[in-house]
């Protein structure tokens, strides 16, 4: 048994230590008692690990290398540019660019990461390299996979049976581009058929939904009454929604009424869609976020994401979350002292929520019963942990280390820096 000691809970302003046993939290609290081993935190700010519920692990790094570069900046460049270079892809290096990804993504604290798996490949390379890979590192970090169709539900040809075969073979998530299909009729019609997939597998759904600038671009509507219709809004997710934070405040008002009822998630990509939207506009420019305030005001649950490392529609990232929840805060005007002491829900339950991790993977969150997996960043508070970006100290996963390191310390010399 082990007992972690001076520990600062997240969200727990009473406890100071915990209790591990078997992997799991046996007791979270104060005065525990002994333990075979007591690992004294000192006042360091614990908490679930960092969640990334939107990543492309089969893309990254694709857009590396001389002449790679997405020239326009723009989603569908990326698009085209994937589609003409996915062609020579091996499982091997599928999944040799998916397990630096992970590595990345895990030394910055994340211990949870669902991935889109473009399906739009007759062999379906990206996702067979996935699905071992899910297996093989599930005692280290757990891999969610979508099915996705990035070049098109209809628009490629087979798309709706390469979708379903790749959750036959085991996807956790179906998913969808409306916004690409050839017209809005064939946008519609092909949420239609991925809700009915969704619920004929029992899977959850996740939609690259109006990743646009364009106002009058309407699938999020759709699909949050197909899913409300269902009673399916708690497990489907709608991603990126660009557009809606640029419909007028009449229409967007309506739609918030609408999401309240059908429950329905979101995912921003603070980085991503900052980089990628905006790209017509002269001045004013659009930031290319969904409303997040709002919709988290709105009772709606929120996550942000990475979305991508190194590829054709983004050409920076390495997966720490801190540094996309310290952008998107920033970009969703987040920032007011009440919302920065919360602000860490983004990057950990909201995202836990958005994949159902207490519900389906044995739990979530610092709580006797759930498994012991949690992060151990250089700050005493929510606060300061958000303000100074504050690096992650030690992952531990199932009451053990992923890794751990020391405090960064400073030999400073100038006597007025000392203080």
């Amino acid at each position: 048994m082990k007992k972690f000691i001076n520990a600062n809970i997240y969200g727990d302003t009473g406890s100071t230590e915990i209790l591990v046993e078997d992997g799991k939290f046996s007791a979270v609290g104060t005065d525990l008692g002994d333990a075979d081993e007591v690992i004294d935190l000192e006042g360091k700010l614990v908490l679930p690990p960092y969640v990334d519920p939107h990543l492309h692990l089969d893309y990254i790094f694709s857009g590396l290398g001389e002449g790679n570069a997405n020239v326009s900046g723009t989603l569908f460049e990326g698009i085209q540019r994937w589609s003409d270079n996915k062609k020579t892809l091996t499982e091997e290096k599928v999944r040799e660019r998916a397990l630096e990804g992970i590595r990345k993504e895990v030394s910055h604290g994340v211990q949870y990461i669902r991935t889109h798996v473009d399906v739009t490949d007759p062999e379906l390379t990206g996702m067979k390299a996935l699905l071992k890979l899910r297996e093989e590192l599930k005692d280290s970090v757990t891999l969610q996979l979508v099915a996705f169709p990035q070049e098109g539900f209809f628009r490629y040809e087979g798309g709706e049976e390469l979708v379903r075969k790749a959750l036959d073979m085991g996807a956790d998530v179906v998913g969808g581009i409306p916004h690409f299909e050839i017209s809005y009729e064939h946008g519609v019609e092909s949420l239609r058929r991925i809700v009915d997939l969704a619920l004929e597998y029992d899977v959850m759904i996740d939609i690259h939904c109006d990743e646009n600038d364009d106002p009058n671009s309407r699938f999020l509507e759709v699909l949050n009454a197909l899913v409300m219709e269902k009673e399916y809004g708690e497990k489907t997710t709608a991603s990126h929604t660009c557009s809606f934070g640029a419909v007028e405040n009449s229409y967007a008002n309506k739609m918030m009424g609408l999401f309240k009822a059908s429950k329905i998630n979101f995912i921003s990509c603070p980085t991503e869609n900052a980089h990628l939207q905006g790209r017509g506009d002269n001045y004013p420019k659009r930031r290319g976020l969904t409303r997040v305030k709002e919709l988290l005001e709105n009772g709606n649950t929120v996550a942000f994401a990475q979305d991508s490392i190194a590829d054709y529609w983004y050409p920076l990232g390495n997966g720490n979350m801190m540094n996309i929840l310290d952008n998107g805060i920033h970009l969703a005007h987040y920032t007011h002292i009440d919302e920065i002491n919360k602000a860490l829900d983004l990057i950990t339950f909201n995202g836990a929520a958005v994949m159902r991790i207490d519900e389906d993977y044995g739990g979530y969150g610092i709580e006797a019963g759930k498994p012991a997996n949690f992060i151990v960043l250089d700050a005493h508070d929510a606060y300061e942990a958000v303000r100074e970006r504050a690096e992650v100290l030690a992952s531990v996963r199932s009451g053990e280390y992923i890794f751990k390191r020391e405090v960064r310390k400073n030999e400073i010399e100038n006597e007025f820096l000392k203080g």
